[in-house]
């Protein structure tokens, strides 16, 4: 097995991919170990295939992967992660604002027994506004909700351990929170200040937009490592409260009802318009039949569909229309 994979999702970087390709090269190839470069181009409009194309006859460990069509960066990095096959895989972004230069410190903060190394772009060139704050927010939410305390999980210079990477299934935004999946299969997770660039060609894809995305996909990381593998624990317990107010309701105006009835006191209430007097009769068997049962039905069924969703990880989340390995 080849020792280092370093990996990048590349769309409309047609400037920055000659580069990204010199600097990989020059840093990876003073490590003394063998490595390839696993570049993936994700529907790029411009020229970025052909251009991919000529580094794949300049250097060598090159390996060139091309999607149909655009299906995300997220798409693009599980797919660079699946076809490479080296022991430690590195992600970067390929627009150069994350530096090659900062991968020896990377490997060497792996070899102290980390799993997961994830950069943190302490001093950041990006703007504040849609950029900056956005990302502040978010990070501080995730590592609220997720435990795992990590400063910049946008960061895309990231080092992980194959047996920790290889467990984890891309959708949606996911890759931000790749951190605290391998947390969750038991993986050791640090980070470490990382250098950071303005962007020098181009303009970037990510937006104030992408904070909506990221919300939701952070409500699907809670339930998957609270209750991914036990979602009745949710849905039966919303079921249950309701039935522990519906008993209630019922013992109550079940109460009131049979001791007017036996005359043991006057209720004011009991009498022929019971149900217009007392809507507990109707709210009762509603919040019973209606809220307890089907909640707890529906975390029943989520317990099956959950089952078909660990033992049915098959399906790829991009199409590949062409790879290309270095010449050399």
């Amino acid at each position: 097995m080849i020792d280092i994979s370093v990996t990048a999702p590349i769309h409309n970087e047609e400037e920055s991919i000659p580069l990204l390709c010199e600097k990989l090269h020059t840093v990876l190839s003073k490590l003394n170990k063998t490595y390839e470069i696993v570049l993936v181009d994700d529907g790029s409009t411009d020229s970025s295939w052909n251009v991919l194309l000529e580094q794949a006859k300049k250097y060598p460990c090159l390996k060139l992967i091309k999607f149909r069509k655009n299906f995300g960066q997220t798409a693009a990095m599980s797919a660079g992660i699946n076809e490479s096959s080296g022991e430690i895989v590195i992600t970067l972004d390929a627009d150069l604002q994350n530096d090659p230069e900062d991968i020896p410190a990377m490997l060497a903060k792996l070899d102290e027994g980390y799993d997961v190394v994830c950069g943190w772009r302490k001093d950041r060139k990006d703007t504040f506004v849609n950029r900056k704050l956005p990302s502040l927010i978010a990070n501080r939410l995730i590592a609220k909700i997720t435990g795992v305390n990590i400063h910049d999980n946008g960061c895309s210079l990231k080092a992980y351990r194959r047996e920790i990477i290889g467990q984890v299934h891309l959708y949606g935004e996911m890759h931000r929170f790749i951190p605290a999946h391998a947390s969750w299969v038991g993986g050791k997770v640090t980070e470490m200040p990382v250098r950071h660039h303005a962007r020098q060609f181009g303009k970037t894809k990510y937006g104030i937009s992408r904070t909506t995305r990221v919300i939701l996909d952070l409500m699907t990381i809670k339930f998957l490592l609270s209750y991914s593998t036990r979602p009745i624990q949710v849905f039966g317990k919303i079921g249950l409260h309701f039935g522990v107010y519906a008993l209630l309701f019922l013992t109550f105006v079940g109460i009131e009802a049979l001791g007017g009835a036996l005359g043991l006191f006057t209720s004011p209430w009991f009498g022929e318009d019971l149900l217009v007097k007392r809507p507990f009769w109707v709210i009762t068997p509603l919040m019973f039949l209606g809220f307890c049962i089907q909640f707890i039905v529906l975390g029943l069924l989520a317990e099956l569909t959950t089952r078909t969703y660990h033992e049915s990880q098959n399906k790829k989340i991009y199409n590949i229309k062409e790879v290309v390995t270095s010449e050399k």
